[in-house]
């Protein structure tokens, strides 16, 4: 059998889009000779749809929007995800469902046995489970048919507990199925995919048969979908492997038993690449993606001649091209000539559009306005952060007037430890590399230069500093960002404790002042602007520790 695999890039909640997309690739496979052609998990709504489920008409457009695609399917069926009602009247009103649409209309209905409920994913809130998944047959071959969650019940994944050992593909392999195919919606962070690629090979081994699972590629809000979608025979080896973070249409050949060579267009180069390459390909992917689908066409953020600025600058160039983003300088009366300097060097690099604002008038009528109510307390953060919100306000009024998407530049390390200011560098519309610790900024930014020089060496080489006071430096404030960046993980990430952290070799005092910072800054952080996902915990949906609370690990 020849499989066409259409991973393609959805926007959640654009029916009428989503269906186009859908009848396109449809009719592009089957003319390479497609014989099935599968797409992505809840590809007709786009995913995730969230509470869009509970609008009164949301299910019923979805499910119209799919009969109405099923009649422009011919001889060739179809697997299309799309959002179903539950007719029967108890449990929750919709399952998460495959149309088999053959011949003009929707033939079979496979619905999702495992919904997830950590980390980005809350499907229980919404959707009913299957009690086991469905065995269609067509010309001949019994086709296995599972959606995403459901073959993510392996031994090495841990969330496999949360289903008290209910396993589709064990349900499966009680079946003679002669292929299975997997819908999937699987949002990316690095290291991801290995895991991935050994889960569809493994089930393949476990049922005998080849295995074609097709996953969605775009970005939606704070989701990155990597798309790679694989096929592997039935001894567990990739026969198909789709490009990394770009839309790709395929046929594979099942019946072809030669394995494809490195370079062959079975395997896309990006299929397998470096995690630096990774984390850029997602990071553009993810703006491109926000940008386009909520309607801007410029993209706009402050330069201040540091590497966080340059990155996000970098990205924001390559996903919207240079002609549509726009660098902005605001310089102080304190900010260092180098850093002037920097900024305008990067911004002639990249060919961006380049504007100077000085905000020391504004920084002055700032004081001014305050000097009667703080005239008997010394200078503090109180007036250094007037700068940062004079930055935000000229900013956010350049966005207004353009109509550009603000991008707020702050990292990973900086949003954890609260070393940012509400309302002034945290104003913005999409936080681009909120999820990306510093160490990491460094590593893409030489990776960036890596064949020449974009990012002004001295924006990598300098010491970081907020510029907000004289001499002022990042580590008068934290710990090297080796240090720093190695406890978050461990406290952020991976739910250590202090003493844990402390048993690691770190110093005790240094632990202390991070953990307070990290749970004194939850209220920033619920406030900032939503950021691109790219590790397997993000600051944002999946994590959620409540900002009223004494809880001290």
């Amino acid at each position: 059998m020849r499989i066409g695999l259409a991973q393609i890039n959805t926007i959640v909640g654009d029916l009428a889009g989503n269906s186009r997309r859908i009848l396109e690739a449809y009719r592009t496979l089957v003319a390479q000779g497609a014989e099935l052609v599968i797409y992505p998990e809840l590809v007709v709504s786009g995913y995730p749809p969230r509470d869009l489920l509970f609008k009164k008409r949301f299910v019923a457009d979805v499910e119209k929007a799919t009969r109405e695609l099923a009649t422009q399917i011919g001889a060739v069926p179809a697997l299309v995800g799309y959002t179903e009602a539950n007719p029967t009247g108890t449990g929750r009103s919709a399952f998460n469902s495959a149309a088999f649409c053959h011949q003009g209309k929707i033939t079979a209905t496979a619905r999702k046995c495992l919904l997830p409920t950590y980390d980005v994913f809350d499907e229980d809130r919404y959707f009913e489970p299957a009690a086991a998944p469905i065995v269609v047959e067509f010309g001949g071959s019994r086709i296995g048919i599972t959606i995403c969650e459901d073959i993510w019940t392996h031994a090495m994944i841990s969330t496999r507990r949360l289903y008290n050992g209910v396993e589709p593909v064990r349900q499966l392999a009680a079946q003679r199925c002669d292929l299975m195919v997997n819908l999937s919606a699987s949002p990316w962070n690095y290291g991801k995919g290995d895991v991935r690629h050994q889960l569809v090979a493994d089930t393949a081994c476990q049922l005998g048969c080849p295995v074609a699972y097709v996953n969605a590629v775009g970005g939606n809000d704070e989701l990155l979908f990597d798309g790679r979608s694989v096929v592997c025979d039935a001894q567990g080896n990739v026969i198909g492997g789709l490009a990394a973070f770009r839309e790709q249409l395929q046929v594979i050949d099942l019946s072809v038993s030669k394995l494809p060579a490195p370079g062959s267009p079975l395997l896309h180069p990006t299929f397998e690449q470096a995690d630096l390459a990774d984390i850029y390909d997602a990071l553009v992917l993810g703006v491109r993606d926000y940008a386009q689908k909520t309607g801007f066409k410029k993209a706009l953020l402050g330069l201040s001649g540091g590497i966080d600025s340059a990155l996000t600058a970098v990205i924001a160039s390559e996903a919207l091209g240079p002609k549509s983003v726009i660098g902005v300088s605001l310089p102080s009366v304190i900010s260092s000539q180098h850093s002037k300097d920097d900024a305008r060097i990067l911004a002639e690099k990249l060919g961006i559009e380049f504007h100077t604002l000085s905000i020391a008038d504004v920084v002055a009528a700032g004081e001014k306005t305050l000097a009667p109510l703080f005239a008997d307390r010394p200078r503090d953060i109180a007036e250094e952060n007037i700068q940062a919100r004079a930055r935000g306000l000229l900013l956010m009024a350049i966005s207004n007037k353009f109509g550009a998407l603000l991008l707020t530049t702050g990292n990973k390390s900086e949003l954890a430890v609260g070393y940012c200011t509400l309302y002034g560098d945290m104003c913005g519309g999409l936080a681009v590399i909120s999820d990306v610790f510093k160490m990491q900024v460094y590593a893409l930014s030489r990776w960036i230069n890596r064949n020449k020089e974009i990012i002004p060496a001295s924006s990598i080489d300098k010491a970081p500093s907020a510029e907000l006071r004289p001499d002022q430096t990042d580590q008068d404030s934290l710990p090297p960002y080796e240090t720093l960046d190695a406890i978050l993980k461990g406290y952020v990430e991976e739910g250590l404790s202090r003493a844990d952290l402390v048993a690691q070799g770190f110093d005790t005092a240094v632990v202390n002042d991070i953990v307070r910072k990290v749970d004194l800054n939850e209220y920033k952080r619920k406030q900032a602007a939503p950021g691109l996902k790219i590790t397997p915990l993000a600051f944002g949906v999946g994590r959620r520790i409540p900002i009223v609370q004494k809880y001290v690990s």
